[in-house]
């Protein structure tokens, strides 16, 4: 029994691979456009850090001694 319904250009041949590579390359975009915005805004806000030396390895606190230095 031989398979009559091949077609080059349907669903599972090139225009499936051209559908696939679209929607991989579109969601690439807008994922480096959207990091991009972001490495934006936070590159205007540099940070310092209230009292340095207090700052110990592995210690979740340490987030609450990182002040933005233009507010």
């Amino acid at each position: 029994m031989e398979n009559t319904s091949r077609h080059i250009f349907h669903i599972h041949g090139i225009t499936g691979m051209l559908i696939a590579t679209v929607l991989l390359l579109s969601i690439l975009g807008v994922l480096t456009f959207l990091g991009v915005i972001v490495q934006g805004s936070v590159a205007d806000k540099p940070y310092k850090f209230v009292e340095p030396q207090s700052i110990q390895v592995n210690n979740p606190d340490n987030a609450n001694k990182r002040v933005v230095v233009g507010e």
